[in-house]
């Protein structure tokens, strides 16, 4: 069911409460096209394919957990979710926005080529992987609690920035492009040989701010904590890293 707003008509709510993934899709779809601009989607318990491809200028805000694929190959909209989100996460994202206000499951912003993600807590495994910069976009995520292993797994550009203090194992295996900020550090044997861990310069410390500060705006947090702390880069030892098991 969709309720639009007596005294704006560009804003309707979607009742989505056992409601068919696809049936939703519909709704949201037909929401943009009679020119609703802010659309709050009630009661979503595991519809996949939310916003998918959509590229209007449109807000969303997601109440529930939302399942599999929420804006996968969007480029436009802004999201919001009240909740925790599932697997796959931003995949393919061209641009756009999604901030989460609870954890996300596994392959977030996978393939993701622009656009921004923002995760209140922890992420699960493989958290951007294939993630690439895609002409003059770069993707970003940052996660404010830690993530699961294989970070960054096969990244080939963008920007990853990690609040919490501890790593999963294979972190940047197979990466090879981008960069990977994390808060405090990271334990040598937690990352892939596939990466080297450097020092930040003023031009790093620059975005590292600005992204601090966005990431707080969204989640209403302090500021000061993050930017007091100590930071690392992880960036690719090779552009190749498995260009030896290759014969041409």
């Amino acid at each position: 069911m969709i309720t639009v707003s007596p005294t704006d008509g560009s804003a309707c709510t979607i009742h989505a409460g056992g409601m068919d993934f696809r049936e939703l899709g519909r709704n949201i779809r037909q929401a943009v096209a009679r020119g609703a601009r802010n659309i709050y989607v009630q009661d979503v318990c595991g519809q996949r394919y939310i916003a998918a491809g959509l590229t209007a200028d449109v807000s969303i805000v997601v109440r529930g957990v939302p399942g599999n694929d929420l804006g996968a190959f969007m480029e436009g909209p802004r999201i919001r979710v009240l909740g925790n989100v599932q697997d796959a996460v931003a995949n393919t994202m061209s641009g756009g926005e999604i901030v989460i206000h609870g954890d996300a499951r596994n392959v977030l912003c996978y393939a993701m080529r622009g656009g921004r993600v923002y995760v209140r807590g922890d992420v699960g495994y493989r958290a951007g992987i294939n993630m690439k910069a895609s002409g003059d976009r770069c993707p970003v995520l940052v996660v404010g609690g830690s993530p699961g292993g294989f970070l960054g797994e096969y990244m080939a550009g963008g920007r990853m920035v990690v609040l919490g203090t501890v790593a999963g194992d294979w972190t940047g295996a197979g990466m090879h492009g981008g960069a990977i900020y994390i808060r405090g550090g990271v334990s040598p044997h937690r990352l892939s040989p596939d990466v080297r861990v450097c020092d930040l310069d003023d031009a790093d410390w620059g975005q590292l701010r600005a992204d601090i500060w966005e990431y707080c705006r969204f989640f209403d947090l302090d500021p000061d904590p993050f930017l007091a702390s100590s930071f690392v880069k992880l960036v690719p030892r090779r552009l190749r890293p498995y260009g030896d098991q290759y014969t041409h």
